[in-house]
């Protein structure tokens, strides 16, 4: 990289830094901080990266960031879309197109960091997730790890057998039914010329007799609320009601997931905040 864009880099990762109070990214300020917003080992954490690594980016030094980097940057310092492209051009990455499958809306961000006591994640209308509250891996599992079509939920449901090992296999019907309708709605809603909605149902199309079938009924609905029963690994079954919200343009939506009332899915939540992912074993989903 050109010296003087990566020392450019290195002054903006540090100027977005230290605008950022503690207690917006959960973190707690305390009486003995000496340095004005986060900490540098506090922003690696963040982004999942060691502070070594991140110590060298705000110095100009070391290697160029990858597009993940960089998005898992842009996440941990609540960046605008415009400081997000502008991050991107620094690192001489190209910026990603449209934005939503890598940029968490900031304002979706903070309800995420507020909802501590809930499992919370924010996903793209097509079903990728973007980011996950500990609670919300703790119930459904880590999905950072999946990278291209396979980051879609919608795609693993209908061509990855093992995705659906999260519900029960009498609920399955239901929602195969609920998820390709969600998306028809969703394609719908995005612009003619965007091709990532259309390469995704060509594909499900080819790929999932289920999914065509389904498609072909034409039913259209967005997932707005749903009572679901989640097959917890070590909490056997429980019962949650899903609420969602959507960012203005419905590129990306808010979950946070609560327990039924009447059942006893109240205290397996309770239990889950206590065990976190000790005892998770991860569903491939």
């Amino acid at each position: 990289m050109n010296s003087m864009k990566y020392a450019e880099l290195g002054a903006f990762l540090r100027s977005r830094r230290e605008r950022i109070r503690p207690e917006e990214v959960g973190l707690a300020s305390g009486p003995r901080r000496r340095v004005p917003g986060l900490r540098r080992e506090e922003v690696a954490q963040l982004a999942g990266a060691s502070a070594d690594y991140y110590n060298e980016l705000e110095r100009g030094a070391g290697s160029q960031p990858s597009e993940q980097m960089l998005a898992a940057l842009a996440r941990a310092l609540r960046l605008t879309a415009d400081e997000r492209d502008h991050l991107y051009h620094l690192a001489n990455r190209p910026v990603p197109r449209g934005g939503a499958g890598s940029h968490v809306h900031p304002g979706m961000l903070d309800l995420l960091t507020r909802l501590t006591s809930t499992p919370a994640q924010v996903i793209t209308d097509l079903h990728v997730t973007l980011v996950q509250n500990p609670l919300a891996i703790a119930l459904l599992g880590d999905h950072s790890r999946f990278r291209g079509k396979e980051a879609s939920f919608v795609h693993r449901w209908f061509t990855d057998p093992e995705a659906r090992r999260l519900y029960p296999e009498e609920d399955h019907p239901a929602q195969s039914r609920a998820f390709a309708a969600d998306l028809r709605a969703a394609a719908a809603r995005r612009d003619a010329k965007d091709t990532e909605a259309s390469a995704l149902v060509a594909e499900l199309l080819d790929r999932s007799a289920e999914f065509a079938r389904l498609w072909a009924e034409h039913d259209v609905a967005f997932r707005r609320d749903d009572r679901k029963r989640i097959d917890h690994p070590g909490l056997g079954l429980v019962v949650v009601n899903c609420l969602t919200l959507f960012s203005e343009d419905g590129r990306q939506r808010l979950l946070w997931f609560t327990p039924a009332l009447g059942t006893d899915s109240v205290d397996k939540l309770e239990l889950l905040a206590v065990i976190g992912t000790q005892e998770f074993t991860p569903h491939p989903d």
